[in-house]
């Protein structure tokens, strides 16, 4: 027997979420995740007017869960411990949905809890003597990082860790003259593999550009 009557919110998100990771981006949809909540579509349009609503909310519901566990685990109390603490839980939350990078890419945030943890994060730099302008650029900049280093691997790699056809080692060393290119096919494993350690490392470089520019004002 069908539901029938309003539905809150975050039901309608978490079943999308779940909907995302058996279908995808590209095969959401409201009337999915009607069936899925075993109601009929319309029941849903009057709170979402259209996917990209929907997707909205169920980027803004994966970061708040994101900040909440941040908060519960304590905040950093250096703007660099902070940095590497945003950009590895936003990975991790992107990396467990399925397109959970190009969900997040482009939405609005629809709850002003949200910005909590951005006022929080402003305020640790602040204490450092690093302007919130040049804060939020920066933290920018590291969110931009993140969200596209995980649609490149999320292209790659799917959730259940099979490579996508056409993105073996071996299909491009193969197509790389060693002659000509020896540089460039040397890197492979850089570019289409091992990707914690090459996020690790970008995250380093992001790290220390801010660390030379704070060291020139003489900030703390």
């Amino acid at each position: 027997m069908r539901k029938t009557g309003a539905v809150g919110r975050e039901p309608v998100v978490r079943a999308a979420l779940k909907l995302l990771d058996e279908v995808g981006l590209d095969g959401l949809t409201l009337r999915g995740v009607a069936a899925e909540l075993g109601l009929r579509a319309p029941t849903l349009y009057w709170r979402f007017k259209n996917k990209q609503d929907l997707v909205d909310e169920m980027a803004t519901q994966l970061l708040l869960d994101l900040r909440g566990g941040a908060g519960a685990e304590g905040r950093p109390a250096t703007w660099p411990e902070l940095a590497r603490s945003f950009a590895r839980g936003l990975r991790a939350a992107l990396l467990k949905h399925r397109d959970g990078a190009r969900m997040v890419a482009g939405t609005r945030l629809r709850d002003p809890a949200a910005f909590r943890s951005m006022e929080a994060a402003l305020t640790v730099f602040a204490a450092a003597g690093v302007a919130p302008a040049e804060a939020a650029v920066f933290l920018k900049t590291v969110n931009d990082f993140v969200v596209g280093f995980t649609i490149e691997q999320q292209a790659v790699v799917s959730p259940g860790g099979e490579r996508t056809p056409g993105y073996e080692l071996e299909a491009r060393e193969a197509a790389i003259d060693p002659e000509l290119y020896p540089l460039s096919r040397s890197v492979g494993a850089v570019l289409l593999d091992n990707y914690d350690a090459s996020f690790e490392r970008a995250l380093d470089y992001l790290v220390a550009g801010l660390q030379a520019e704070v060291a020139k004002t003489g900030a703390a």
